[in-house]
């Protein structure tokens, strides 16, 4: 009998290290590369990660998007997330971090202080950025005007309370590959994908989710339920139920805009998503555009 206790114990403290070894916090050391950025590059990416639309006050215009000093409540299933203040503030921002601090939030969700970030902060589209890209965005970071403002918790029940699980979510959800095949030798369609799957995280919102709160790739882009529970984020595939009918002039001028091919303007939080996407250039519309017509067409969710 004490031989089996022995052996059960054994078991459980090896399944218990198993456990740590899995969900620990994957830090990589990215040096003098996270600090060489060009600020005038990194607005480009600003804009296109939507940064201010989640950590600007809400209704923000003007200078003020630039004030990133968060708040903003994200209600969803697993509980109420609360944005942080980004700004470069040293005592409540991150003013005090470093490039490598910045990019491993970035592409491996994780915190300066080695803890997993909830995925709300989507760094599951992130972690797909290059690492030059990060460095650039970071370098304009730095430009923007310190706010003080101290965060406030995250008011979520448990088990979703312990962040140590992350690790092994993460194991399932986070990785840097691509979603879509497409032709790499077509610069556009390399380009729109990058923007879409990576900075832009449009997949965040238009895919639906798995009952972990993952990303089902199968139905990419093929709308859903809000994040936040009320109403339906629209196919955005070639589908017939999606944008099959939208040509790529159409979705170019709809992300110029803010209105769609039957001159209805958009609504909700895609107002914010395309005022971003209004400040991008030409090219990145167009190339978003192209790859939006090349995604495989997915039947909206129900």
């Amino acid at each position: 009998m004490k031989k089996w206790a022995v052996a059960v114990l054994s078991m459980a403290v090896a399944a218990a290290l198993a456990f740590l070894l899995a969900t620990a916090p994957q830090r990589v050391d990215l040096d003098e590369r996270a600090e060489r950025g060009d600020p005038d590059r990194g607005q480009r990416l600003f804009w296109a990660g939507g940064c201010a639309s989640c950590h600007a006050a809400a209704g923000a215009r003007g200078d003020e998007e630039l004030k990133l000093g968060g708040g903003l409540a994200l209600v969803t299933p697993f509980g109420t997330f609360r944005a942080p203040n980004i700004s470069p503030d040293a005592e409540t921002g991150i003013g005090d971090w470093t490039g490598t601090d910045f990019a491993n939030a970035l592409l491996n969700g994780v915190s300066p202080s080695g803890r997993h970030y909830y995925p709300a902060f989507p760094y599951t589209s992130y972690a797909r950025m290059s690492v030059g890209d990060v460095a650039d965005l970071w370098a304009y970071m730095r430009t923007l005007p310190p706010v003080s403002r101290v965060n406030e918790p995250h008011d979520l029940p448990f088990p979703f309370n312990i962040s140590r699980g992350i690790g092994l979510w993460k194991l399932l959800h986070l990785s840097p590959a691509p979603v879509v095949a497409v032709d790499e030798s077509d610069a556009r369609l390399a380009l729109g994908r990058y923007l879409v799957e990576g900075p832009g995280h449009c997949g965040e919102c238009h895919t639906p989710r798995d009952f972990s709160g993952g990303i089902d790739k199968a139905r990419w882009l093929g709308g859903g339920p809000a994040p936040e529970g009320e109403g339906q984020v629209p196919n955005i595939t070639p589908d017939p139920a999606g944008i099959g009918s939208w040509s790529e002039a159409d979705i170019v001028f709809a992300l110029e805009t803010g209105l769609t091919p039957k001159y209805e303007a958009f609504g909700g939080a895609m107002v914010a998503v395309q005022r971003n996407m209004a400040r991008l250039t030409p090219q990145d519309r167009e190339a978003i555009a192209a790859y939006l017509k090349a995604v495989p067409p997915v039947a909206s969710a129900r």
